[in-house]
């Protein structure tokens, strides 16, 4: 049985994060996915939602088998507890897979690394559609101003 682990915070559930999912879980028998706890959320801005709910929603999704929040010390402490064969990437996911790779290494833990291609949709990300959302929803600009 080939174990995947996808890792991200899912703020604002979009498109882009279940296209994300499906094609994670194409690449094994089983899907885990580690959702980032508010606290460590710290390269962007912070989260819309509350972890428990962004949880629950994950674990909603119909490609995931299992679905947990991430360690609020140790990002690889789920990860080693899963022991899963791949750890899927989003595309605009921060990491290195080659550092990353090593970080694994390094702890004993022996997965691949994939990097999953982006959703080709225009609003496939939670902070373009944060922006689509101001845009088109949020008070007028002040008079004189252009958009």
């Amino acid at each position: 049985m080939i174990h995947v682990v996808a890792t991200g915070t899912f703020d604002i559930l979009h498109p882009g994060h279940l296209y994300y999912l499906e094609e994670s879980r194409k690449l094994g028998d089983e899907l885990s996915v580690i959702v980032a706890r508010d606290a460590n959320v710290k390269h962007k801005p912070r989260p819309i939602l509350p972890e428990d709910q962004r949880l629950r929603m994950v674990q909603a999704l119909k490609p995931v088998d299992h679905a947990f929040l991430g360690d609020l010390h140790d990002m690889f402490r789920p990860i080693a507890e899963i022991g899963p064969d791949i750890i899927t990437l989003g595309f605009n996911q921060h990491f290195d897979e080659e550092n990353l790779r090593q970080r694994l290494r390094s702890r004993g833990l022996n997965a691949d690394v994939a990097r999953i291609a982006g959703y080709p949709g225009p609003l496939a990300s939670s902070s373009k559609i944060v922006e689509h959302i101001l845009k088109t929803r949020g008070p007028p600009p002040p008079v004189g101003e252009k958009e």
